[in-house]
């Protein structure tokens, strides 16, 4: 046995499901892990498996945005470097507004692991192939991001069992940088693509914009990554805590738009139009904001987020040899064409008709 692989045997017992089977789960993009245990009289746990050292560091709040280039991505990004800890007091944070976060019944944050609350395999994606009707899930979605969003306060730093962990804002740094893996990486994949110091001087002008407005109406926590393989619909559950929330880690202080340009305008299936608007809809008339404020900054930071989630597919491709992300590209362009022809984004527009040939944007 490994190193590792004692380690958690020995944290495993220490909970007091030394003797429960472990069944893998598939893995994602990340370099965390996960394991169902089940017990012999059949109850169900999930095992989280994230080694604190396989990523860079996460972003210290005192550190400055020239601090944070030096210490890596993880910083830059403002991401949690898959810390336990982070987990687990975002976790508590959940619950504690009655939303359905897993409970974290053991941890062990030094080593990176912790025992949760199974809540099952019916992710949104999977129920909605199975047949379900995809509108009122979206609408219960957004009714649960519009919990969060009004859940106060917010304090800088969330107590857990871990230790607390500092909310962050999703400000013009890491917004910015976002949208930057797009050039660095789009040509890598794309090799006739190539941005001189010119391209990319206007690139990072026509986006300014939007990365400033992103910091400046950022006012609740974000889970930063809220789409369709991130939900899991518990029908026995009452109101939005029917929608169980996971990989929400890298929460951060964000404008309300992230999430819900995360889950309707997803990467990984299409949603149709139709509920798109309603659940935009939703969302803005529980909310009781300007609707077509709302609707302008949704399109303009959705826009960059697929610029951003192009460059990351193209890193996978390109870097990482992980092909299968190219079959997600052609709706992220769709969904970025769409967005760009909004007038607050002509700059951004103008940059890609100069520097990305139609044929090569698929």
């Amino acid at each position: 046995m490994s190193e590792r692989g004692a380690l958690i045997a020995d944290f495993l017992a220490g909970a007091g499901v030394a003797d429960a089977r472990r069944d893998p789960l598939p893995g994602d993009a990340s370099t965390r892990r996960y394991e169902r245990l089940t017990t012999p009289s059949g109850g169900r746990l999930m095992l989280m498996d994230q080694a604190p050292a396989l990523e860079s560091p996460p972003c210290d709040p005192a550190w400055s945005p020239e601090q944070r280039l030096t210490h890596g991505w993880n910083a830059t990004a403002r991401l949690s470097a898959g810390r336990i800890e982070a987990f687990a007091a975002v976790a508590q944070h959940l619950r504690a507004a009655g939303l359905s976060a897993p409970e974290v019944v053991a941890l062990d944050a030094a080593n990176g692991l912790a025992i949760l609350e199974d809540l099952g395999d019916d992710l949104y994606a999977r129920v909605i192939e199975r047949g379900a009707d995809e509108l009122p899930l979206y609408i219960e979605a957004v009714e649960a991001l519009a919990r969060l969003h009004l859940a106060a306060p917010l304090p800088d730093r969330l107590e857990g069992p871990g230790g607390d962990w500092p909310l962050l804002t999703y400000d013009a740094t890491a917004l910015q940088a976002g949208a930057d893996l797009f050039i660095e990486w789009m040509p890598k994949l794309l090799p006739d693509l190539d941005f001189g110091p010119e391209a990319r001087a206007e690139w990072q002008a026509a986006w300014a914009p939007v990365a400033a407005m992103g910091e400046a109406r950022a006012w609740v926590m974000a889970h930063r990554d809220y789409h369709a393989e991130n939900l899991l619909w518990l029908p026995d559950r009452e109101g939005f805590r029917r929608v169980g929330l996971i990989d929400f880690q890298d929460a951060v202080l964000a404008h309300p738009v992230w999430d819900l340009h995360s889950l309707l305008q997803d990467a990984r299936r299409d949603v149709s139009p139709e509920v798109e608007r309603a659940a935009l809809d939703h969302y803005i008339d529980v909310m009781q904001v300007d609707g077509d404020a709302y609707r302008a900054d949704y399109a303009a930071l959705a826009a960059l987020n697929e610029a951003r989630i192009l460059g990351v597919f193209a890193r996978l491709i390109a870097r990482d040899g992980k092909p299968r992300y190219r079959q997600f590209m052609p709706r992220m362009w769709r969904h970025l064409e769409q967005n760009l022809k909004r007038p607050e984004l002509s700059q951004v527009a103008v940059w890609f008709d100069r520097h990305v040939p139609k044929e090569m944007r698929g």
